[in-house]
């Protein structure tokens, strides 16, 4: 069984309450200002949903912590996502803001996603290192930061993609998540 077969072991993706919804922020001062295009978002976006999973919203927005606050609050308390990936804005650059926005909108971390990300990361890059990207819950939302680079983001949302739907069925309090637990 292939590790995206094992993680949605229990997904039946033809039932809409067990269809993950994703939301997907793409976080870049001159994608957002029409100066280069959005590889990343679009890279995802197709990851999310060759897993059989929607994405019900995307956006492209400048780096900039209040208004990436207020769109993750907004995004996590509409209640029409289980998954929020941001993508961009996790590095050392000046601008680069979303690990500090996640943080102030998460309730509680999640620690070992990031974790796990950077750890296969640092098989492919020593860069990694540089990765400042967070994870965390914000009520029954998860949030998850990506690199902007569309490779680097792939490759790192693909490291926890096994685990998201025993995570989201947790989060919606699923009394059928304790089968995952072996």
């Amino acid at each position: 069984m292939e590790s995206s077969d094992r993680g949605r072991a229990w997904l039946d993706s033809t039932d809409p309450y067990q269809q993950i919804r994703f939301g997907i922020l793409t976080i870049s001062d001159r994608a957002s200002s029409g100066e280069r295009f959005d590889s990343s978002g679009p890279s995802l976006v197709e990851l999310v949903e060759s897993n059989g999973w929607r994405v019900v919203r995307t956006q492209i927005v400048p780096d900039d912590l209040l208004n990436l606050h207020d769109t993750l609050v907004h995004w996590a308390e509409t209640g029409e996502m289980d998954v929020i990936l941001t993508t961009g804005g996790t590095g050392f650059g000046v601008r680069d803001h979303a690990p500090e926005a996640t943080r102030s909108v998460i309730e509680r971390p999640a620690p070992g996603l990031a974790e796990a990300m950077r750890a296969a990361s640092l098989k492919i890059t020593p860069h990694a290192m540089l990765s400042r990207a967070t994870s965390g819950i914000r009520g029954q939302t998860l949030i998850i930061n990506l690199p902007g680079n569309p490779k680097a983001a792939v490759e790192n949302i693909s490291v926890v993609l096994p685990v998201l739907p025993h995570a989201v069925q947790l989060l919606r309090d699923d009394p059928a998540a304790e089968s995952g637990h072996r």
